[in-house]
């Protein structure tokens, strides 16, 4: 059976949405970054490595973490868009630097003078359900808030059915 070059492109990009395919301790950064795209975000993580971010969002509802080691090679590659996660950010004591090294860079920033804070949203998964992460900043950089609630783009829908 032959394909057509449009369906290869599809499936190819399949595969790279979540670097279905990429070895820990083999692929290199460029191959990370030929099957990924260019990345969202890049940082140093505190033992030296590159951390390399790959957003999916809105509607993929993820964001890919790329672990490259001194040596050029992928250590790891996780979703950081997890409930776990965000269990792991602390209110009063995390810092804007914190959650970008944890979960990755928001998909919006708002700004809510008024209020006195910044809130950076994502979009997740909790389970197969649709959620809006919501944290919010004090002017100090630090977390004030955290909020996961049901993705107002999809509980407005109607429910099908009878």
């Amino acid at each position: 059976m032959k394909l057509s070059p449009a369906l290869l492109l599809l499936l190819a990009g399949c595969a790279g949405f979540s670097g279905r395919g990429l070895v820990p301790g083999q692929s290199t950064e460029q191959e990370v970054e030929a099957l990924m795209g260019p990345a969202a975000d890049v940082r140093k993580s505190a033992s030296g490595d590159t951390l390399r971010y790959y957003s999916r969002e809105p509607y993929g509802r993820h964001i890919y973490v790329a672990t490259i080691g001194a040596d050029s090679k992928l250590r790891s590659l996780a979703d950081t868009l997890t409930e776990e996660n965000v269990a792991r950010l602390r209110i009063g004591a995390s810092r804007d630097e914190d959650v970008r090294t944890l979960i990755g860079p928001a998909y919006r920033v708002d700004q809510f003078p008024a209020m006195q804070r910044e809130i950076w949203t994502y979009k997740m998964y909790s389970g197969t359900f649709p959620k809006d992460l919501y944290v919010q900043f004090s002017p100090d950089r630090v977390v004030r808030e955290v909020m996961i609630i049901d993705d107002p783009e999809f509980s407005a829908r109607p429910s099908e059915g009878p």
